[in-house]
């Protein structure tokens, strides 16, 4: 499929896991709402091809740039505009344009929050990183690249808008929300599907507000509790620790889990392949299983183990 890829970028996007989404969400048939309580990038709502949606995020500087594109008062053309001129700005400036990106960052974080200057840091920050300090300033070191914004990056991103601003349904068909996910989930219907991709727990990926063991204890409270589909991503293990909240919560709804590369993130251990997990409360038979305990060594090795049964699912 042709995923959508929204011009918002930070450690943790789901482009490249859309797909296997998207594929357990058709499992569910539902025919209401799509929720999401952590909409983060957007990257999965833009694809899920739901008319109606709640989407939230505590982050207000990405909920009011998706407000921005629905309103019509962010368009692809004068994101391009904006771009233009201080890609410009940013190649001419002294300190080999770290100046420039200073400046944007003292500019946004000083409460003018603009969301064009948003998507300029976001796009000239260091490692597509996204992250704010206790107070909710802007706090990523720049990329070191001047020449970040040449005519085709800004192409690309301007085209992301315009890809976006055609997907997003107007109010009341689409609703934003800065809210905590305790506000959000509630909302939810017996006909809906509920979307979570919280911060993960243990894996040290910064988020706008923290995400601590009673989060996480209560994000469990009221998925076990709604009457909605859900489906919950997390993480499974890597290569030196399993997540401790998937024995501890998860493990009692359907796992389904697949090995995937993080390209992007302050630490190099973030960077690692780790072995995604699905959550859902409704039957999984029907999707290919991932069995990650079974490592292709050669073509022979594989053949003898085509016959055997998937292992890394758990259905209670």
């Amino acid at each position: 499929m042709i995923v959508i890829t929204p011009p918002i970028k930070s450690q943790g996007i789901k482009t490249k896991l859309v797909p296997w989404i998207k594929s357990l969400a058709s499992v569910a048939k539902q025919n209401g709402k799509w929720i999401e309580p952590f909409l983060g990038t957007g990257v999965v709502a833009f694809n899920s091809g739901y008319k109606k949606a709640i989407l939230s995020d505590t982050n207000p500087h990405i909920v009011n740039f998706y407000k921005g594109i629905q309103d019509k008062s962010i368009s692809a053309p004068l994101m391009k505009r904006y771009l233009e001129r201080e890609g410009k700005l940013l190649r001419e400036a002294e300190n080999n344009g770290y100046d420039h990106y200073l400046n944007i960052r003292s500019r946004f974080n000083s409460g003018e929050f603009s969301s064009y200057d948003f998507i300029f840091l976001s796009r000239s920050g260091f490692n597509g990183m996204m992250r704010f300090g206790s107070k909710g300033n802007w706090n990523v070191p720049f990329c070191k690249k001047p020449n970040r914004f040449a005519q085709a990056y800004i192409t690309k991103i301007t085209n992301q808008v315009a890809a976006v601003s055609r997907i997003i349904q107007p109010e009341p068909n689409w609703i934003f929300y800065n809210k905590s996910f305790s506000e959000i989930i509630p909302l939810a219907t017996e006909n809906d599907i509920i979307y979570c991709d919280p911060p993960y727990y243990g894996r040290h990926a910064d988020y706008y507000n923290g995400w601590t063991i009673k989060d996480e204890e209560l994000l469990f409270n009221l998925l076990s509790e709604t009457k909605a589909k859900f489906i919950l991503s997390t993480w499974h293990h890597n290569d030196w620790r399993e997540n401790e909240s998937v024995s501890k919560f998860w493990s009692r709804f359907n796992i389904i889990t697949k090995d995937h590369f993080y390209h992007n993130g302050g630490s190099i251990t973030n960077r690692r392949t780790v072995v995604e997990a699905l959550v859902c409360n409704f039957d999984t038979k029907q999707i290919k299983q991932h069995n990650h305990g079974l490592v292709e060594k050669n073509k022979n090795v594989q053949l003898e183990i085509d016959w055997l049964e998937p292992i890394a699912v758990a259905n209670f």
